[in-house]
């Protein structure tokens, strides 16, 4: 249950609880957009190997992490963070994630939700220090900085160099793992937001982004997980920004296919239940 201070999921279904076995038979299909590895005991002992601080008994580290990931599938997204943060950098994927979708969806103060996504990114930077070989430390990075910047205006952002943090965690992330479809959709929005901002002429000279790019990055992310309504949502998003109403066609298809998906988690139940509302 969700403690005071976080709002509770509101899509509660017996479904997202992956009990036992059913969390690694569930776990390629569930992480086809992140890539996010399984943590089980060898995976883990790999980390750990070198990296003493993390800990030393793989075994039970391994057990604590795929609970904070079972929590974090079924929505109790507090419990996720909390048991992915004790676990330090091991645990940070699952902890910002977890604490990110929670603000993106569930937190309403712009404040609270900055102040969230600062905290996160740091939490990043300590899992990249430690972890620098692991994908999702970068990727988790982009994340949190990029949702710190949608907040505070693109143009504060690119003021504050905050597009250039994203840009570099996104690169370091697609060299680790090129099938990462939630950086390809992050990647295409970095470009489909300057060019949105700052017109196409001044964020290629300047910027090195175009809406040619931008598409290309949105749409490859729907061919890796084209059962992933995030991965839709954000392609409507994406030609929002680079093209307004000339497109709204696509826009409402895109929204469309996400909406009529069947969610597999907690967060994919956020994410088609965003969809229908734009449909409505």
């Amino acid at each position: 249950m969700a403690k005071k201070g976080w709002a509770a999921f509101p899509h509660a279904n017996k479904a997202y609880d992956y009990t036992g076995e059913s969390l690694a038979k569930s776990w390629k299909t569930l992480h086809a957009g992140d890539q996010e590895p399984f943590p089980d005991e060898t995976h883990i002992a790999r980390l750990l190997k070198g990296n003493a601080k993390l800990g030393k008994d793989a075994a039970a580290t391994a057990s604590a992490l795929q609970e904070a990931w079972r929590a974090f599938h079924r929505g109790d997204f507090e419990a996720a963070f909390e048991q992915g943060k004790a676990l330090k950098a091991l645990g940070a994927s699952v902890a910002i994630k977890a604490a990110g979708i929670h603000a993106t969806y569930l937190v309403d103060g712009e404040k609270e939700k900055l102040a969230r996504y600062e905290a996160l990114a740091a939490l990043a930077d300590e899992a990249i220090a430690a972890l620098p070989g692991e994908a999702n430390s970068h990727y988790r990075r982009a994340f949190a900085i990029g949702r710190y910047s949608q907040c505070i205006s693109i143009t504060k952002a690119l003021a504050q160099g905050l597009a250039g943090k994203v840009k570099e965690s996104l690169d370091a992330t697609l060299e680790l793992a090129p099938k990462h479809a939630e950086a390809q959709t992050a990647l295409g929005l970095y470009h489909a937001e300057i060019v949105g901002k700052v017109g196409g002429m001044l964020a290629k000279l300047t910027y090195g982004a175009s809406a040619a790019i931008a598409e290309k990055h949105l749409t490859e992310a729907t061919r890796l997980t084209p059962a992933s309504p995030i991965a839709w949502i954000e392609l409507g998003n994406g030609l929002l920004l680079l093209h307004g109403d000339k497109r709204e066609d696509a826009v409402a298809e895109a929204y469309s296919k996400a909406a009529k998906l069947k969610p597999r988690d907690a967060m994919e139940a956020l994410d088609v239940a965003w969809a229908k509302d734009q449909l409505a």
